[in-house]
């Protein structure tokens, strides 16, 4: 009967200590993720892929809400998380060709110097990072430089998805009146 009265009580706190909670605020910059082929997910549950998914990617979607975002708060040559909150993270499910360089299946951390006329992308091992905060150069893989364009339209929040076919894809950053595009394709074996 002791028992019985110590596991009523315990629930009974349970509930009460549920009731107090609150839901967190929405972030101002939610997470967004992107698939190579777009809508993998769905293609999945549709039975349309057998396979895994060539890549995907992770990001924070933060809004430019009337700032000067390239050379305000992104600052021109300065590292960049490649969103907001985490730090972006992309991951491949085979070997791919990013432009020139081969890269490894595997989860890497995406980072990124802006300039006015070009990004360095970079691919780290360090995962699991809140900004650029933590960024360590010895953990870095791949860097490699792709020029910015001028988006016809102004993009308010920041934006990041493959625009694919079977073998290929681009990786398409937009953000405000700018556009980066990686060039992507599968690769069957690193040498």
């Amino acid at each position: 009967m002791k028992k019985l009265v110590i596991g009523i009580f315990c629930i009974g706190l349970s509930f009460m200590a549920l009731a107090q909670q609150k839901p967190t605020e929405l972030d101002k910059s939610p997470m967004d993720m992107s698939y190579w082929p777009a809508n993998y997910p769905i293609l999945k549950m549709g039975g349309k892929v057998k396979s895994q998914p060539t890549a995907r990617i992770i990001y924070g979607r933060p809004a430019k809400g009337g700032r000067t975002i390239f050379g305000g708060i992104v600052k021109y040559g300065d590292l960049w998380r490649l969103g907001a909150n985490e730090a972006t993270e992309i991951e491949f499910f085979t070997n791919v060709k990013l432009g020139d360089k081969k890269i490894s299946p595997g989860r890497y951390t995406l980072y990124c110097i802006p300039t006015e006329t070009k990004w360095t992308l970079i691919f780290n091992k360090d995962n699991f990072c809140w900004g650029s905060f933590t960024y360590d150069t010895k953990k870095d893989v791949i860097r490699i430089e792709i020029p910015t364009e001028k988006n016809v339209e102004t993009v308010e929040f920041f934006t990041i998805y493959f625009d694919d076919t079977a073998d290929t894809a681009n990786l398409i950053f937009l953000w405000d009146d700018v556009k980066v595009s990686l060039p992507i394709t599968v690769s069957k074996k690193i040498s």
